[in-house]
């Protein structure tokens, strides 16, 4: 298949295999994915790829009793969005999944003098670099799930990163359950989405 067809068909696994593979195909991925356009060439990003068990473990209870907060803030409206998706307070494709893929976002930056530096457009910026990840990962035949607890500034505590960086969100990468059941979604068409000037009828 083609990337475009890949792509159409990618969707989000909740429950993972745990067999691992080679973190090289990580690690390609990932530095395909640095030479994403960012504000000013300034790369504000990290990734941090996750295998070890009791770090995958500590972000699991730390991400569970967020979302258990998380669902006590948000109104129905919203819960009842969340209900056909099969999204809860339980996180285990954290432990289960061979690899998470944390990322971080720059603040500022520093120079050889660790002088602060600024940064432009860090939240654009990083989420191109992560739409081009996810494109890779979906032409490597891996499943992703990308997951955003809030708050999430536990992630940098765990992971002991720098005061210039800021958690963005976790890609759970790896191969999709064979017993998970997707859920049944749609997708808007393209005449929702997609306008061409000048239109046809103009």
């Amino acid at each position: 298949m083609t990337l475009i067809e890949k792509l159409k068909l990618r969707r989000s696994y909740r429950e993972f295999e745990s067999e691992s593979f080679d973190i090289d195909l990580l690690v390609d991925a990932i530095e395909a994915a640095k030479y994403a356009p960012s504000g000013a060439n300034k790369q504000p990003w990290t990734f941090c790829i996750v295998q070890d068990p009791k770090i995958k473990k500590e972000i699991r209870i730390q991400s569970e009793n967020t979302e258990k907060a998380f669902y006590q803030r948000i109104n129905q409206d919203w819960k009842s969005d969340l209900t056909p998706l099969m999204v809860n307070t339980e996180k285990p494709f954290l432990e289960h999944a061979p690899y998470l893929i944390v990322i971080f976002k720059h603040l500022f930056g520093y120079d050889q003098n660790h002088q602060k530096t600024k940064v432009y457009y860090p939240d654009i910026s990083v989420g191109i670099a992560t739409g081009i990840l996810i494109s890779i990962l979906t032409d490597l035949e891996l499943d992703i799930l990308t997951y955003t607890p809030s708050p999430n500034t536990f992630l940098s505590s765990i992971l002991n990163r720098p005061d210039n960086e800021r958690p963005y969100l976790i890609l759970v990468v790896g191969k999709g359950s064979k017993s998970y059941k997707l859920p049944e979604i749609t997708k808007k068409e393209n005449e929702e989405v997609i306008v061409i000037y000048p239109s046809s009828n103009q």
